[in-house]
């Protein structure tokens, strides 16, 4: 690492090893409260650096493919150790970089700590099972092997937390990884790997190189001697990367966009459900795959509801993350924050009311940062494009139901499939809401946003390859079923 000016310049970590990018490039990472300030530099590689990586995860994959589970599982638990002692400079960094308020960076550095330490044990437990021969004589089992050298694409929204839960799990079951962080959060990205590396990971078995994502990104996907990528970001990136994946034959994993529904039933306690709308639509900016978009109410308690959410809404506080009273940070760059106003064109344009909010922050001590005001839409239409299209920022578009069998068609009637809840108290229209909701993640009286890391995460329909990750579900990615018969 090298400073210029007291910014720090962040190289890619190959074979080991933090080394320049052959083009000399660099890239500044840009605090989205204060686009004025640079949080550091980064590479901007090219294929031929990323052929060096991959070089040097396949050169590492033999070796470490032959170390028992246990002892990957020891480099875990020790880099699950030093991301804990710098948790709260990673998390500042995340903040800063990314734009998300310090408690909400804080939590999701711990729950790196927690994913690391969760894969750690998976050394530890089985990888196949004896299966009953029709011979007499011989034994039958399966066993699980690594893919080999695995690309790991992930976004900027969660720059510790989902390289992490797709790391670990790729390591400790044997693979090499070549990760490729976005951009937008790559400061942060190279201190999770300055964990691994301080950790005593053998050189190779871990590489990152940052650069575009034409570049780099499809650069891995391409890469004859990359066995499977696993990637985050938005459907139509992600329909390239499983065509490309697909083309030669490679193994794909890709979670995707949402457009995530919450029904609120006449029975529901209208003060929770309000709140966890608000939680689960607007904290971290909208800035989540599994963040409420649509808010799907019965007409019995819609203005009771609405009443109590606007006013819920209105005195949100938004600001600097790094600010203690900060409820809700900026969008995480000049583009998000454009798309998030063209949004809000559109569903004016298309005859939504708009509740409050709907301009961008300019106030003095905002107006250098990328900061939207927390939106509400109502009198929205199932057909509309803020109903339909994932929005990724803190809009909100209310609808109103006569019955829940409607509610459930609206919020089936989307190409997203990733998470949905209800709020309710009746057994029976939960029971309803279970076995007819088509999403990948169903929760009651809960928010739409957010999942324990020991339990299977993935969409349905376009959100996702239709693979899970994170828990034990994670090795039917990660790896292989070799079925072996002996015979004396």
């Amino acid at each position: 690492m090298t400073t210029d000016k007291q910014v720090a310049t962040y190289r890619n970590y190959i074979n080991g090893e933090w080394v320049a990018s052959s083009s000399n490039g660099v890239e500044a990472s840009i605090n989205p409260a204060n686009h004025r300030e640079i949080v550091g530099y980064v590479q901007k590689s090219n294929r031929e650096d990323l052929a060096q990586a991959v070089a040097a995860a396949k050169q590492a994959q033999k070796k470490w493919k032959s170390l028992s589970g246990t002892a990957r599982g020891d480099l875990l638990f020790k880099a699950a150790d030093i991301l804990e002692k710098r948790l709260d400079e990673i998390a500042e960094t995340l903040t800063r970089e990314m734009g998300k308020t310090l408690p909400e960076a804080k939590g999701e550095t711990a729950r790196g700590v927690a994913i690391l330490r969760y894969y750690a044990g998976e050394g530890m437990r089985k990888i196949g099972d004896v299966i009953p021969s029709s011979d007499q004589e011989a034994l039958m089992f399966t066993t699980r092997v690594p893919l080999g050298v695995v690309g790991v694409i992930t976004p900027w929204n969660f720059p510790v937390a989902i390289p992490v839960w797709k790391i670990a799990p790729a390591l400790i079951y044997g693979n090499t990884v070549v990760f490729k962080p976005a951009q937008e959060a790559a400061v942060t990205a190279a201190k999770v790997i300055e964990c691994f590396h301080e950790a005593g990971l053998p050189g190779g078995v871990l590489n990152m190189v940052t650069g575009d994502g034409e570049e780099i990104g499809m650069g891995i996907v391409e890469h004859p001697d990359v066995a499977g990528i696993t990637f985050t970001g938005s459907d139509r990136v992600g329909k390239l990367v499983g065509q490309a994946a697909l083309a030669r034959g490679a193994k794909y994993q890709l979670e995707m966009g949402g457009k995530n529904p919450v029904i609120v039933a006449e029975d529901a306690d209208l003060d929770q459900a309000v709140e966890a709308t608000i939680s689960g639509g607007l904290r971290s900016t909208g800035q989540k795959c599994t963040a409420t978009s649509r808010v799907i109410v019965a007409s019995k308690v819609y203005d009771a509801f609405k009443e109590k959410l606007v006013a819920k809404v209105r005195q949100l506080k938004v600001g600097d993350g790094l600010q203690p009273d900060t409820w809700m940070g900026p969008c995480v760059s000049e583009k998000q924050l454009g798309t998030v106003l063209s949004y809000i064109d559109k569903g004016k344009a298309e005859g939504a009311a708009l509740l409050c909010g709907g301009k961008r922050l300019d106030a003095p001590g905002l107006a250098d940062g990328y900061f939207v005001e927390p939106t509400l839409f109502e009198e929205v239409k199932p057909d509309m494009v803020i109903a339909q299209e994932e929005i990724f920022g803190p809009v909100l578009a209310l609808i109103k139901v006569d019955t829940l069998q409607e509610a459930i068609e609206i919020a089936n009637d989307v190409r997203y499939g990733l998470s949905a809840s209800i709020f309710t108290k009746d057994i029976g229209s939960i029971l309803a809401f279970i076995q007819e909701i088509e999403a990948g993640l169903v929760r009651i009286n809960a928010e739409s946003a957010g999942v324990e890391l020991q339990a299977p995460f993935g969409g349905m329909k376009q959100s996702s390859s239709h693979s899970r990750e994170q828990g034990q579900a994670a090795i039917e990615f990660f790896t292989a079923v070799k079925t072996v018969f002996v015979k004396p």
